[in-house]
């Protein structure tokens, strides 16, 4: 009896995930009356605009990837090795993003960083694309901090850095061709998870008046039926793809170490 239960909440949230899934991807499809086509994905994928934001949130989700990756892998590396004791207060920091919402941080930035401030940021195109890679970096913090020190978790940094020590080797040494190596499986999920939150964030984007995929995802549905919601399946198989890329990295991560 207990079996049958779990298999029918198992079944039931399938069907709660899936049905409106379907629903709004069959809707996608019928563009042209009474026949199923890609006539709203071809409009989509053919608009310039589309092209161009989606191509913006790329490059930004890789510069802040990259960013990421230059400060939390220095720093989860160094509390875990030098300062354990402060462990808990940076998970606490890098859990903020999580509690305070991203329009608080954007007003705070744009109130910081405005044209009349100290350092005029929003000024230019440069400076406001500056300032929106660190807004995407403070929402992806919890993500990548966590995938990061659960990877540090797996290896023995105190020898690892011993030995290296011991042959000579400095501390940028140390972090790129010794520890990074060893986490990059952990590395590349918090990536992957950063990319999709870029790929889909509105709120900054939007007060911060960049050309990125979210606030063109918005102004689509203002406008049009058919087209967001082929807009909103080709969003959300981005998402999914970053998801399955996240455990194939994971499983071939875990493969390697048993394989050592």
């Amino acid at each position: 009896m207990t079996k049958f239960w779990s298999w029918g909440a198992l079944l039931f949230g399938v069907l709660f995930f899936l049905m409106p899934l379907y629903g709004m991807t069959e809707f996608s499809l019928k563009m042209r009356r009474g026949e199923y086509s890609f006539d709203a994905y071809t409009a989509v994928i053919n608009n310039p605009q589309f092209q161009a934001t989606f191509s913006y949130s790329v490059i930004m989700a890789l510069v802040t990837i990259a960013f990421g990756v230059l400060l939390v892998v220095p720093t989860a590396f160094w509390v875990r090795l030098k300062m354990p004791w402060l462990r808990p207060w940076v998970e606490f920091i890098t859990l903020l993003p999580l509690v305070i919402p991203s329009i608080v941080v954007v007003f705070g930035y744009i109130r910081l960083y405005n044209t009349s401030s100290w350092l005029p940021l929003t000024g230019t195109a440069l400076g406001t694309n500056i300032l929106l890679m660190f807004g995407y970096t403070v929402l992806a913090l919890p993500y990548m901090y966590r995938a990061v020190d659960t990877g540090l978790r797996t290896i023995d940094v105190a020898t690892l850095t011993e030995a290296a020590q011991s042959l000579g080797a400095g501390w940028a040494t140390i972090i790129v061709r010794v520890i990074l190596p060893n986490v990059l499986g952990a590395v590349l999920s918090g990536a992957f998870l950063t990319f999709a939150i870029v790929i889909g964030e509105f709120t900054m984007a939007a007060l911060l008046d960049r050309p990125a995929f979210g606030p063109f995802m918005q102004l689509l549905g203002a406008n049009r039926a058919y087209e967001p919601a082929a807009l909103a399946v080709i969003a959300f198989g981005i998402t999914w793809a970053c998801m399955g890329l996240i455990q194939l990295v994971t499983r071939f991560s875990k493969h390697n170490r048993l394989a050592r």
